[in-house]
């Protein structure tokens, strides 16, 4: 089976240049725990998850501080810059495989550099469990 039979097409993002706490409402509001970053093309340059925006809360010394965070600080400065990704026309298993040495829930499929889906262990876990593969 291939990654594109079993992807999620629908893929929220976020601009690089858009801020922190515009980030965390896309996150929330589509229920997920990774965007990937786009630029002004929509080339996609990297991943923005829940643990980058944790880790930038953390290090932020007091309610000021995590207030310009939030308010003040662009996507791009806190997000991964490597992004996994895979090809839609990949197997699946490759997808399983990448995700199982890389440590990573999902990976962002993209077709030159733009993303055109999204496949997690979910997904293939639901895959499994069906019989699909």
């Amino acid at each position: 089976m291939k990654v594109a039979e079993l992807m999620q097409r629908n893929v929220q993002s976020v601009r690089s240049e858009a801020s922190v706490a515009e980030a965390i409402l896309t996150l929330a509001d589509a229920h997920i725990s990774g965007v990937p970053v786009i630029d002004g093309s929509g080339k996609m340059i990297g991943v923005l998850s829940s643990s980058d925006v944790l880790s930038a809360e953390a290090e932020a010394e007091d309610a000021v501080a995590r207030q310009t965070l939030l308010e003040n600080t662009e996507v791009q400065e806190i997000m991964t810059r490597r992004a996994y990704t895979i090809a839609p026309t990949a197997d699946v298993r490759e997808a399983a495989q990448q995700m199982l040495y890389a440590d990573v829930h999902r990976l962002f499929v993209t077709d030159a550099d733009s993303v055109c889906g999204v496949i997690s262990t979910t997904d293939i876990v639901r895959a499994v469990a069906k019989g699909l593969l």
